[in-house]
């Protein structure tokens, strides 16, 4: 019985972080995406200056 439910509380971890790692890499892909928007998606400098989407 011990070594059916090791195996079953393996599955359910293994399960548990295949779903956590998929909704990492679709976030992941998201952050991407917004990244590569702000770039070409930018407000027009002033003064004939590059302007940046971010405040660093």
């Amino acid at each position: 019985m011990v070594p059916l439910l090791l195996v079953l509380l393996i599955a359910v971890v293994l399960f548990g972080a295949g779903f956590a790692v998929k909704f990492l890499w679709l976030l992941a892909a998201l952050v991407l995406l917004a990244w590569i928007l702000g770039f070409i998606v930018r407000p027009a400098g002033t003064g004939g200056r590059r302007s940046r989407w971010y405040r660093w």
